[in-house]
């Protein structure tokens, strides 16, 4: 079977992406053999389009060639398409290709990384001349594999969540640094992306159980999710916000959406369900079938995450939970395409993921994840905040009339925490924010010293709870949070003692 195409079309990139093009490509240039980079782009911003060019641009200019390393078939597929329509002379490597003897006529090779693995196992000079390989979907470490193989050339990563799928692997590792493109928001605002409006169920989830990685277990979720009160609600939530509409499900195990099947069949709705027990063949007819179904309703087990195209999806149901932020990015971008008549797509979240990692435009400050990924690894979200994390302490009605010349106005310790994310602050910076807070509402309501002192010792469970919060926020241990209540207090008790001694 021939991989190459000829030029297919031509396409105009968008002010954004040659920006993105612009950079990135500069940082190659300057960059010495082996420094990697990283990029960050929301799916649905064009991160094929964006890294196609940038091989053009690298072939031309450097007169050597470029590798692309996938882990799904359609993404090979999807990618060969792209580079063939703007000119780049491209082979895929599948399964079939057993050999290259003649590599010449080729500027860039499209492989999946396990077929290519095998390939240079059994050869290490299987490919010739490559000086930069570019990784889809780089979160994903399974690449890792392959890169000893490549030296002295450069490698570019791209994904929409730089987050490493072992967590003992940080991205930080390869990657020098991390280039952040258009933020989600952004890209609603001028009209790339569609809006995507949240719709969500309080779910009780405290029968799931969290596994060894971190995720709660398929099991739990097949207990909770195939119940009657899980199926009604789901079927609630779909007459009443997504009916009519072109409808992608995602379920975390196959007994799950078998019953989400025969439920919506038994209700008449055009409905199908696919899991990775499919054959080739089986898949393919079922996506012909969800893409020429304008009602279509698919009923699916994760694997429509990636490598996964359907403009048309207008409905998202995430009838599971999730710890994975990335998980989470990845199947509601799968309704995020922008099309003349779809300007917004609809979540439904039945698993309280929203509450967990806040609504999908939220902004992310991407370059802290890199540098920092254990505060956003998945088995590190706890899955409501404690519920205590969205409220202040409530003081006791008479010590609250001790600080009535203080502004009533609540301390969320969270809200700061985000704050400081979205801003690019130490988190460290919450506690000093309190600490401000603290020493004011004493300074107001202290006619002298004693009384400064008393206030000190009335607030003593306040700023227990305020550590408490902030250390469940960055998950530090008991024994940090003892410490940093020690230190507050300190540093409090000497700011007061400073005060009076002016």
């Amino acid at each position: 079977m021939e991989e190459t195409q000829e030029p297919i079309s031509t396409r105009q990139l968008y002010p954004y992406q040659e920006e993105a093009v612009n950079t990135i490509f500069n940082k190659l240039k300057e960059a010495k053999p082996n420094e990697n980079i990283l990029f960050q782009l929301p799916t649905g911003g064009g991160k094929t389009i964006i890294f196609s060019e940038i091989a053009k641009r690298y072939i031309n200019h450097f007169n050597r060639k470029v590798l692309i390393l996938t882990h799904r078939i359609e993404l090979s597929k999807q990618t060969s398409d792209v580079l063939a329509g703007i000119g780049i002379k491209n082979k895929v490597i599948n399964s079939e290709v057993k050999t290259l003897t003649q590599q010449t006529e080729y500027q860039s090779f499209t492989a999946l990384v396990e077929t290519l693995n095998n390939r240079l196992q059994e050869d290490e000079q299987f490919l010739e001349d490559i000086g930069l390989v570019i990784v889809d979907e780089a979160h994903y470490n399974s690449f890792r594999k392959i890169f000893h193989y490549f030296e002295n050339v450069n490698i570019l990563g791209v994904t929409a969540t730089p987050l490493s799928s072992n967590k003992k692997l940080p991205l930080y590792q390869t990657y020098k640094e991390i280039l952040v493109g258009e933020s989600i928001a952004s890209l609603i605002d001028q009209g790339f992306l569609a809006e995507g409006v949240t719709y969500s169920n309080d779910v009780n989830l405290s029968t799931l159980r969290v596994g060894n990685n971190g995720e709660f277990t398929t099991g739990s979720h097949e207990i909770l999710y195939t119940q009657a009160m899980m199926q009604g609600k789901l079927l609630d939530a779909y007459e009443e916000i997504g009916k009519g509409t072109k409808t992608l499900i995602f379920n975390a195990g196959i007994l799950t959406s078998i019953a989400v099947y025969n439920m919506f069949k038994a209700k008449g709705y055009p409905i199908k369900y696919l899991d990775s027990t499919f054959s080739d063949r089986d898949r393919a007819e079922t996506l012909d079938w969800f893409r020429n179904t304008k009602d279509g309703i698919l009923s699916s087990v994760s694997i429509l995450t990636t490598g996964f195209d359907e403009p048309e999806v207008e409905t998202i149901i995430l009838n599971r939970a999730t710890k994975s932020l990335t998980l989470y990015h990845q199947m509601i971008g799968r309704g995020s395409r922008v099309l003349p008549h779809k300007k917004k797509f609809n979540i439904v979240d039945l698993g309280n993921n929203s509450r967990r990692f806040n609504l999908w435009q939220f902004p992310i400050d991407w370059k802290h994840v890199f540098v920092a990924p254990h505060l956003y690894l998945e088995q590190r979200y706890k899955d409501e905040w404690d519920y205590e994390l969205e409220n202040d302490y409530e003081l006791p009605e008479d010590i609250k009339a001790r600080f009535l010349n203080s502004s009533a106005e609540a301390f969320i310790v969270r809200e700061r925490y985000l704050q400081c994310l979205r801003k690019g602050l130490k988190p460290q910076t919450v506690l000093d924010q309190s600490l401000d807070d603290h020493f004011g509402r004493i300074k107001d309501n202290a006619a002298d010293f004693d009384e400064a002192f008393e206030l000190f010792d009335l607030l003593s469970e306040e700023v227990k709870y305020r550590v408490k919060q902030f250390a469940k926020c960055i998950n530090a241990t008991n024994n940090y949070t003892d410490y940093q209540t020690q230190t507050y207090s300190s540093k409090l008790r000497r700011r007061l003692i400073g005060w009076f001694v002016e």
